[in-house]
């Protein structure tokens, strides 16, 4: 005896109506434009002059060092000159070279500048590291 179970059944297969696809297609013509020449250059005008490349922008250094006084993050003691002036500085634990730049009134990059022997744009600074602030002085320390 053999019994069929329905869901085990191959399915029907039950054919579709045709369909119908109706495209409209319109085409537009492309426009090329030619471009006049020139016209053409005056006899009696004088020649254009030679292209001169831009001078390299100035450097402005801002002048020597100011103490603001001790902060976060630049609190050790600065070595003045003869005149007062702050001349050096030593990192101390938890300086950043950011904010030694910020106590001493000086752009980042001109402390950069004065002090090659620092790598890494200041983000790598050690205790006991020394750090010019002498703007007439550039790399000592």
């Amino acid at each position: 005896m053999l019994t069929l179970l329905a869901g085990c059944a191959p399915p029907e297969v039950v054919e579709a109506a045709p369909v119908t696809v109706t495209a409209t297609v319109t085409a537009t013509a492309t426009v090329t434009v030619t471009p006049e020449p020139p016209p053409a250059a005056d006899p009696g005008a004088a020649p254009a002059p030679d292209p001169v490349p831009n001078d390299p922008a100035p450097v402005y250094e801002w002048g020597p060092a100011v103490d603001d006084g001790p902060r976060t993050g630049a609190t050790g003691t600065p070595e003045l000159d003869g005149s007062g002036e702050p001349e050096r500085y030593v990192i101390v634990a938890g300086d950043s070279f950011f904010d030694v730049a910020q106590r001493f009134n000086l752009p980042q990059q001109q402390l950069l500048r004065m002090n090659p022997q620092i790598h890494d744009f200041g983000e790598t600074v050690y205790i006991g590291q020394q750090v010019n602030l002498d703007w007439q002085k550039v790399g000592v320390g």
